[in-house]
């Protein structure tokens, strides 16, 4: 069972700032920006390279969530902004096997990415 999986289940407490039937917002514990969170679905799909046409749907969900949390907490303006960011692999920074969209915002992006 993943660390995410764990958080999903209430068996490792998170600062969850959003919740529906099918995904889970929460606060990251090692932040790279002011706000930094964590949309995760709650079907455990190891990583985005690895969902399936029937997960089609849920990927769509997943984004669209980003939207309305970043709404919630006043950032969605292009004024400010944020970004999503999905890690698939060792080499593209993946740290826990468990699909996952990280929201960033509070400070400037720098292009390109690390």
């Amino acid at each position: 069972m993943t660390l995410f999986e764990k958080i999903v289940a209430r068996e490792i407490p998170a600062e969850i700032l959003y919740e529906d039937d099918l995904s889970l917002v929460f606060r990251d514990i090692d932040p790279q920006a002011p706000t930094h969170l964590l949309i995760v679905p709650k079907k455990p799909i190891p990583r985005v390279g690895e969902a399936g046409i029937n997960d089609k749907p849920l990927l769509g969900h997943l984004l669209l969530v980003a939207g309305k949390v970043a709404e919630q907490l006043g950032i969605r303006s292009t004024d400010q902004g944020f970004r999503l960011v999905i890690n698939h692999g060792a080499d593209g920074g993946e740290a826990v096997p468990h699909l996952h969209i990280h929201l960033l915002a509070g400070r400037p992006m720098k292009w390109p990415p690390g």
